[in-house]
């Protein structure tokens, strides 16, 4: 089982560089950073399947932060829930656009972008599965850097107050943001103590530890009458050695030659 994770959240990596090069634009970063939480979510927990995928009957995921699209769209090839050449990536006319869209994308639960919004979506189908008595759970991805957006403790605020336990939100903890380091940008730390503060039960990981992040996302489905946020530790860019831990790979794609490195560097399986 384990050795099946690593696989697919290689392929997953593989693929998010691939798109990227293609296009000559898109996030790598902060996509690579994300692949093996998704990887755990989409495979051992999400009920998301082909036939399944333009329900609501199922588990849904947003992504808020909506330009880590590469790592969603390659999951959901993974997965065999769309069938898209992943090389249509930002290409004029693609259904695979450089934001998620729920109207054109088997699985994409909710079009992001805006950051801030996709977390308040999340908030809105988690209160709207309570009314329906729908016991399907709502999963959501943040960004660090996305939660100096004020809507984000908004939405917060609003999943403690109505006592969202079947919401589980995870932050992609990597550090790193378009214009650096989040800690001299603008600091939205400590995540841990705001969270709480907000009336979430807050569980912190390493975000590449498949034990961790099954243990936490188990965990979340226990909790009763809060939401509960999985700080995740990551690292952007990761598997790629040039990548890691790299502010200037967030939003820009690699040439040829750096495709190459990258490819090579992802034929270990870690």
């Amino acid at each position: 089982m384990m050795e099946d994770l690593k696989l697919h959240a290689n392929n997953i990596r593989k693929n998010i560089v691939k798109m990227v090069t293609n296009a000559k634009s898109g996030h790598p970063g902060g996509s690579l950073s994300a692949a093996d939480i998704l990887t755990v979510l989409y495979f051992e927990f999400m009920d998301i399947n082909r036939e399944n995928a333009n329900s609501i009957d199922r588990d849904r995921f947003v992504l808020s932060k909506g330009h880590a699209s590469p790592a969603l769209y390659a999951v959901l090839k993974e997965k065999g829930i769309i069938d898209d050449d992943l090389l249509s990536f930002r290409v004029l006319g693609s259904r695979l656009q450089g934001h998620p869209d729920m109207k054109r994308v088997e699985g994409v639960d909710m079009s992001t972008g805006s950051l801030g919004q996709g977390i308040s979506a999340a908030v809105g189908m988690a209160i709207a599965n309570k009314l329906d008595n729908n016991e399907h759970r709502i999963y959501a991805m943040l960004g660090d850097g996305e939660c100096q957006e004020g809507e984000v403790w908004e939405a917060s605020m609003a999943a403690a107050h109505y006592k969202l336990d079947n919401l589980c939100a995870i932050l992609d903890f990597n550090g790193l943001q378009i214009d650096g380091d989040i800690r001299d940008v603008m600091s939205p730390l400590p995540f841990d103590e705001k969270f709480k503060a907000f009336g979430w039960h807050v569980i912190e990981i390493d975000g590449h530890n498949f034990d961790e992040i099954r243990n936490a996302l188990n965990e979340a489905k226990t909790v009763k009458g809060k939401p509960t946020m999985i700080i995740a530790h990551t690292v952007k860019g990761k598997g790629v050695s040039y990548m890691e831990n790299a502010a200037n790979w967030h939003g820009v794609a690699p040439n040829a030659e750096q495709c190459e490195i990258a490819l090579k560097d992802l034929e270990v399986i870690k």
